[in-house]
């Protein structure tokens, strides 16, 4: 049996299941799309030219209005080839549990179930691209004044080929005042040995903590938004068999504003290289953008929303990189869209699709 056979048959199980018990059948479908020409790099990120689209479907079982839901489906990545080489298909198979503000998911689970996108020092967009899915379990907390989530991430399987490795995550944000707000992200991360390892092959460990303070001026202006954050990065990480804890550490400050259409960002880095074992384990052991190894960096995002609601996002954007080394220049056109019950429900009520706007996943 196929995996598309598999995969369809599932679905059918599903929707006879959910008819006769007299729950819903939940359903989605989530596509992406990103054009991104980059110009300007270095060794750390090249120039380079790329397409790729993201497809995925899920269907599954929401019992006791949404408390208890069961879905499963795929993500299917194609890059820009003449055929269908270099596709991945990946698992979405997970349980979710919604109860007095608290949300629980466990199995293969979707990153668009977070509540922020992480930032870059800690989440890369190639990761973003290719990875998908959480893989094992998610924990959410919300209230009127903010949020806090738990997820591990076990990324690979110790095998004779490959080593083990996964990364556990805290993420919050929270409203102390209208304008004040506090929080941040600490991650740890493991990259043990191989199976049978040769002599010499080491554990490996990588931790972050980053605090962050930040002022929301959105509801005092006229702007849809409008946002300033600060906050230090303290990093450590170490190969064991090389002997003690390396622990560089910087400043970052980020400001969003949006007006209509029109959204601009900021992000500034002024530290030491986060990332001292790269150039021994690379992105298995380093998760965030390489960029961040310079000890002066500047992104800057300039946005176009071509068309934003909740159920599309299409916009196109210039990306400036700035180091003491290099000046990098990308653009990028990117497209999400995201379809689901509860949408087609209210499908003929444009208020209700027109809000709360859809958010991009690049």
């Amino acid at each position: 049996m196929t995996k598309r056979t598999a995969f369809i048959l599932f679905a059918l199980l599903l929707m006879t299941f959910g008819s006769a018990a007299g729950q819903e059948v939940a359903w989605s479908v989530d596509y992406s799309a990103l054009f991104c020409n980059r110009e300007g790099g270095d060794e750390q990120t090249p120039d380079q030219t790329f397409l790729h689209m993201r497809l995925a479907p899920t269907v599954g079982l929401s019992l006791m209005d949404g408390k208890h839901t069961l879905m499963g489906g795929i993500t299917y990545v194609q890059p820009l080839n003449n055929n269908w080489s270099n596709h991945r298909i990946t698992p979405t198979f997970y349980y979710r549990l919604r109860h007095r503000g608290w949300q629980f998911a466990m199995g293969f689970v979707p990153r668009t179930l977070l509540t922020e996108q992480a930032p870059r020092y800690l989440w890369s967009d190639s990761l973003a691209y290719y990875q998908p899915n959480i893989r094992g379990v998610l924990i959410q907390k919300y209230n009127r004044r903010g949020y806090a989530e738990f997820f591990l991430d076990w990324r690979q399987l110790q095998s004779t080929e490959r080593r083990e490795a996964f990364n556990v995550t805290f993420n919050s944000r929270f409203h102390i005042t209208p304008l004040l707000t506090a929080g941040g992200h600490v991650q740890y991360n493991h990259l043990a040995k191989r199976k049978n390892a040769p002599e010499g092959e080491g554990v490996n460990d990588d931790a972050t903590i980053n605090p962050m303070l930040g002022l929301d001026f959105t509801q005092r202006t006229s702007l849809d938004t409008l946002a300033v954050e600060a906050g230090a990065i303290v990093q450590l990480q170490r190969c064991r068999r090389m002997g003690g804890w390396r622990t560089p550490a910087g400043f970052v400050l980020s400001a969003s504003l949006r007006w209509r259409w029109l959204e601009a960002q900021q992000q500034l880095f002024v530290g030491k290289d986060l990332f001292p074992l790269y150039e021994l384990f690379g992105s298995e052991l380093n998760l965030g953008d390489p960029y961040y190894r310079y000890k002066v960096y500047s992104r800057t995002d300039v946005k176009a929303h071509i068309v934003n609601n909740r159920f599309v996002d299409l916009y196109a954007s210039l990306s400036a990189h700035v180091t003491h080394k290099m000046f990098g220049f990308w653009q990028q056109i990117a497209l999400r869209f995201y379809f689901d019950n509860n949408m087609w429900r209210v499908r003929k009520d444009r208020n209700a699709l027109a809000t709360p706007k859809l958010t991009p996943i690049y």
